[in-house]
């Protein structure tokens, strides 16, 4: 079996799909592994690398593209690369299929049966290929590492000659992977850290991190199978952001991560929410790209109102490429690793495994997973 894996070319990417080291892991499995030239230049990885863990590298992307059996990405791939792929070919890579739905029909008409790394299902075997966990993971470090470099505050507590200075306050709603590394790297820092989550079930874990649980009477409220927290009412919202103003008029910085699996983020730091905050506060949107937690975050932009700083960074993973980009090699790797079938020395499509099952889209010329399925009917 041929694996091809493309450079990536969206812009502002910092990250690459595939390294060296799981390279040579998906070699030792009997793979021939194809690379793009130039695949690893945004980490300073030459091909000489690639080519000592066992890949072959081309210039020829669109070529390799047409004759791969499956092909490994990061992003999207463009409409045109989507088309590209032989009958039959098998395409891994982040699909975002709820907005994607034109690429869809192109990897159907295509025949092409696509796997999206967003589906994977939070379970325990699954975990060891959650891209989806492990690239927020790191955007939660990410977001106090940015936010802490922007404030003019320092967030530990300092006894000087000249006085103490206090620590700053962190304010972190969702305590999601992303939240909980967001508390656990706020406290490293010194900071002094309230959080919030809709679902009970986490006070815990916030908890154990050295943080604050922010207890807020919603009513009945609870978590997906999969553990993503459920939709609130616009009752409970209204609810929520009362509770939320109080804590955010404390903070220095606030870091939101709010999102519901499969729909936009939901509204919860409103401008008069911002207004009441102290001047010189920042406030970092996780969900920005998904539609945004923080009235007047825009993606890709920094944002002043009201004397505070709104950041919508797009690609939060981006700016910790270095691991950002072995977590998710190591995601594909293991997950090809898992349906590798060793007589065959191929990926084989099991369609009756869980993961599989949660994680392919298209397939056979038609869009085959039942979250999606609906979508592409009406």
């Amino acid at each position: 079996m041929q694996i091809f894996v493309p450079k990536e070319t969206k812009a502002g990417e910092t990250r690459v799909p595939l390294i060296p080291p799981s390279v040579k892991k998906l070699v030792d499995l009997g793979a021939q592994i194809l690379v793009e030239t130039g695949i690893g230049a945004a980490l300073a990885i030459p091909d000489e690398e690639y080519e000592a863990a066992g890949a072959q590298t081309t210039n020829d992307r669109l070529g390799a593209l047409g004759a791969a059996d499956l092909v490994l990405r990061l992003n999207p791939p463009p409409r045109e690369e989507a088309g590209a792929m032989k009958a039959g070919a098998i395409h891994v890579s982040y699909l975002e299929p709820f907005e994607q739905s034109e690429l869809l029909q192109i990897l159907t008409r295509a025949n092409v049966s696509a796997l999206s790394m967003e589906l994977i299902p939070r379970t325990t075997l699954a975990q060891k290929m959650d891209a989806l966990s492990s690239q927020a993971n790191l955007a939660g470090y990410a977001a106090v590492i940015v936010a802490a470099e922007r404030t003019g505050k320092i967030l530990p507590m300092m006894s000087t000659p000249a006085g103490t200075i206090p620590p700053a306050r962190v304010f972190v709603i969702g305590a999601g992977v992303a939240g909980l590394q967001a508390i656990a790297t706020a406290k490293r820092l010194g900071a002094i850290v309230e959080a919030f989550d809709t679902r009970p079930v986490v006070e815990e874990q916030v908890k154990s991190l050295g943080a604050r649980f922010v207890k807020v009477d919603l009513g009945e409220t609870g978590q997906t199978k999969d553990g993503y927290a459920k939709a609130l009412t616009d009752e409970q919202l209204a609810r929520q952001r009362d509770a939320m103003a109080r804590h955010c008029a404390n903070a220095d910085i606030v870091i939101t991560t709010a999102q519901v699996f499969g729909k936009a983020a939901p509204r919860i730091i409103t401008d008069d929410m911002i207004q009441g905050m102290r001047p010189g506060s920042v406030l970092v949107d996780l969900a920005v790209e998904s539609g945004g937690n923080i009235e007047g975050s825009r993606p890709g932009e920094e944002v002043a109102a009201h004397g505070c700083t709104i950041m919508g960074l797009r690609n939060m993973p981006g700016r910790v490429a270095v691991p950002a980009s072995q977590m998710y090699a190591s995601n594909l790797a293991n997950l090809v690793e898992h349906f590798w079938d060793k007589e065959a020395k191929a990926f084989a499509l099991k369609l009756d495994d869980e993961i599989m099952q949660g994680a392919l889209v298209t397939h056979a010329g038609e869009i085959v997973h039942p979250l999606l399925k609906s979508d592409s009917s009406s």
